[in-house]
């Protein structure tokens, strides 16, 4: 019986943890901050970011407070299987604008012991779900939702409202074309924008 214990505590036990927000929330800051942690222990550390979003950078993953940290672009998913080998813990940054198969990435890695760390966005600029985030919200073992300041009334935001440009559901931006609102400045503007 001892035996079986103290084998079962020596396992590995992967993870799921997803941070999430409007734009502006401090998401990437909070995952930088829990990779850069895992690499102090001398866990083995792997971060993935989405190969569309060079906005700051092509590799590293940057925050708005312009810390980084090295990164691997990928173009789906699916390659973030294949280059996580042999590691302690998975970054992923920019996660909404992934396909769906990185659900079933997260929970395979986790699965099998690793620590997958997961950031994005929950809501696209209508206020509507937004890709793989609210799967991965269901089956994550920790989550966190930060907010960001409203620019218009100074409550807590989480809406990330589009100030400019169109109608695409995915558009790179900062603050010359996306604001955090709270949900009554954000259900304002929208009505405004909609008659």
């Amino acid at each position: 019986m001892f035996l079986e214990n103290s084998l079962q505590s020596n396992k590995r036990r992967g993870s799921i943890e997803v941070v999430v927000g409007s734009m502006f929330s401090g998401k990437t800051e909070e995952l930088i901050r829990r990779l850069r942690r895992a690499k102090i222990a001398k866990l083995k550390v792997e971060i993935f970011k989405p190969a569309i979003d060079t906005r700051y950078d092509e590799v590293k993953v940057v925050s708005h407070n312009a810390t980084e940290i090295h990164s691997t672009p990928v173009p789906s998913s699916s390659n973030i299987l294949l280059l996580a080998n042999d590691v302690d813990v998975v970054g992923v940054d920019e996660a909404q604008f992934f396909d769906m198969g990185l659900i079933q990435v997260c929970n395979q890695l986790a699965d099998q012991g690793v620590r997958v760390i997961v950031a994005g966005l929950d809501m696209d600029f209508q206020g509507n779900p937004f890709g793989p985030i609210p799967a991965l919200l269901a089956t994550a073992e920790y989550v966190t939702k930060v907010h960001a300041i409203c620019m218009r009334c100074g409550n807590l935001a989480n809406h990330s409202h589009r100030i400019l440009g169109g109608s695409a559901l995915v558009q790179l931006g900062e603050t010359e074309s996306y604001e955090p609102l709270c949900r009554d400045c954000f259900y304002h503007a929208t009505k405004k924008e909609n008659t």
